[in-house]
């Protein structure tokens, strides 16, 4: 027994030593930098065989680059060294003192840590301004800036912003962009217009010339007053610089600097719509408009209906616009309109038109009136308010029913039977003798229910082969639980329609549980961008991640912008359709 203890204490000593002689380490280029300079943090372990490694949370700093993997082995004098280094290029986000954890890696079995580093982080470092420095050149050469069109705008007022990139191409190149952060747009209704292409032209930058591209463009509307800030776009730029020397090709030698742009924060100072001239109808169309009301025909026959368009054209703020009913009279069926939109997104605004479409259906024959409907808008420009008035409509039924007179119907009286009243004579029949009838026993419906529990025993097997393979099935039943759960949240938006905060809400997370169950990720917690780009690698085309996205931004911004019954009811069935979509490519 003390034979067998002494050698598990000599086993258990050997295996602390050998662990004691692995070391796994963090170390950085710095523990005292600026906030717009960068770190560079080394994971390193001199043993082969490290696996599962697993970063610290890089808490108060954003990754740049990695994690880039490389090793070293050497033999020198029969002494051999390996080493295995996980390299991160982080920077600061904020000022402070902070603590960078440990990272884990395992090694035969066993989890190891790497030790702590204490990093502070002081105010932004300026660059000297020393020509011969290749990150002052090239910091003093390019150039992001965003262009706003207007700074004074007033609520609902469609303005843009386009980010330009400034390269002064004599003195340096630009090698590499990557977007490290995107503005924010708290308080406007915001759409991105697709740059597919950058293309350079020539432009100036303080009043020297340099090369520019587009990088992005948005149209932004406000919907509400007061200072409204548009955080900066920021871009991680890899520049070439020239030294001054060239290689034996005669190719100019190039100092490779990376660093951070940002455009600036911009604030907009939002006007308030004014309240003299305000129309009582007014329900917050800003822009330039033409409104009609317009039947595509008047004169009916029977059971034909009428289409009535109310229709809005024009430039502004079209897809917040709540267009207004019609009114009809007792004497019309008026199905819920069909709300459709032809707009185009520019620099200068939404352009295009929208419109609802009513299907009218007299019950009666006779003439009716849908009386005018009224619409206002403000100008900006004109820094004017405009009330249009449509035309009356009169419908005119040929044919039909006639028209019910209530004064009428209520002298009507019932008419009474009376047994002992004389009856007319009968001069046919419609009996038929029973002799014809056919026998049930014997017959064909005798037969088949003769044969049909013997038909449905074969059935009875197949259908519970198909059921044990649907239970043994885990995986797929836990995806049809959750399409089932999907379902159930759609199902609760569209009866929450007509009450716009509840349906978004009900919308949002039942897009977000769809995905939960096809993706086995928690969607609610991260952004957009990363749900489009999980989706990009699942193999999901661009257009129906765009799509999704699309519903998602719309859930997201509708709660604080108007919205009507049609448009609602027309992102539910957009809801319906992407989640089709997205299910037939998973």
């Amino acid at each position: 027994m003390k034979r067998k203890f002494l050698s598990t204490l000599i086993i258990l000593l050997t295996v602390q030593g050998v662990m004691a002689q692995v070391t796994f380490k963090t170390a950085v280029s710095k523990t005292e930098l600026g906030l717009n300079e960068r770190l560079r943090i080394e994971f390193s372990i001199d043993r082969q065989g490290g696996d599962d490694f697993t970063p610290p949370d890089f808490k108060n700093f954003k990754v740049l680059a990695g994690p880039s993997q490389s090793s070293s082995f050497s033999s020198i004098n029969g002494r051999t060294s390996y080493k295995l280094t996980y390299t991160y290029v982080i920077q600061p986000i904020s000022k402070g003192t902070f603590i960078i954890p440990s990272a884990t890696i395992t090694y035969e079995g066993e989890e190891i840590k790497s030790n702590t580093v204490r990093v502070t982080v002081s105010d932004a470092i300026e660059i000297p301004e020393d020509p011969n420095d290749p990150r002052y050149v090239a910091q003093q050469n390019i150039h992001l800036v965003a262009e706003v069109s207007n700074l004074r705008p007033y609520v609902g007022e469609s303005i843009s912003v386009v980010y330009k990139l400034y390269v002064d191409t004599e003195k340096v190149n630009v090698q590499n962009t990557r977007e490290a952060s995107s503005p924010s747009f708290n308080g406007f209704w915001n759409q991105n217009i697709e740059v597919k292409k950058w293309v350079a032209k020539n432009g100036t930058y303080g009043g020297k010339p340099h090369r520019f591209v587009i990088v992005r463009k948005m149209v932004l509307i406000p919907h509400k007053s007061g200072e409204l800030e548009i955080d900066p776009l920021e871009m991680e730029i890899t520049a070439g610089v020239p030294i001054g020397r060239r290689d034996f090709f005669g190719n100019m030698l190039m100092n490779d600097v990376n660093f951070t742009l940002t455009s600036g924060k911009k604030t907009i100072r939002v006007k308030e719509l004014p309240e003299e001239g305000k129309p009582f109808n007014f329900t917050g169309a800003v822009g330039d408009y033409k409104f009609s009301v317009t039947p595509n025909k008047t004169v009916l026959k029977a059971n034909e209906s009428a289409l009535i368009k109310v229709e809005l054209k024009g430039k502004g703020n079209l897809k917040l616009v709540k267009l207004p009913g019609i009114e009809t009279s007792s004497g019309l069926e008026v199905y819920e309109p069909e709300y459709k939109e032809n707009i185009k997104t520019t620099l200068s605004g939404l352009t295009g038109s929208v419109y609802d479409q009513y299907a009218i259906v007299p019950q009666s024959r006779g003439k009716f009136q849908i009386p005018s409907v009224g619409f206002s808008y403000f100008n900006p420009k004109e820094q004017k308010y405009y009330s249009i008035e449509s035309e009356p409509i009169l419908l005119n039924a040929l044919q039909g029913a006639e028209p019910v007179d209530e004064a009428v119907v209520s002298n009507k009286k019932s008419v009474i039977s009376n047994e002992g009243d004389i009856r007319y004579i009968a001069l046919k029949s419609d009996f038929v003798s029973v002799m014809k009838e056919d026998d049930f026993f014997g017959s064909n419906l005798f037969y088949w229910l003769m044969i049909l529990p013997l038909l449905s025993i074969p059935l009875g097997i197949f259908i519970g082969k198909k059921k044990q393979e649907r239970d043994s099935d885990i995986i797929g039943n836990k995806r049809r639980k959750a399409d089932r759960l999907a379902r159930r949240y759609l199902s609760q938006a569209k009866k929450e329609l007509g009450r716009k905060e509840a349906f978004y809400i009900a919308l949002e997370k039942a897009l977000h549980n769809y995905l939960k169950a096809k993706l086995h990720v928690e969607t609610s917690e991260i952004s957009r961008e990363k749900i489009a780009e999980i989706l990009k690698k699942k193999e999901v085309d661009q257009d129906t991640i765009s799509e999704f996205s699309k519903v998602l931004e719309n859930c997201d911004y509708a709660r604080y912008t108007p919205s009507t019954d049609v448009m609602m009811k027309k992102e539910y069935e957009n809801a319906k359709t992407v989640i089709s979509k997205i299910d037939k490519q998973l």
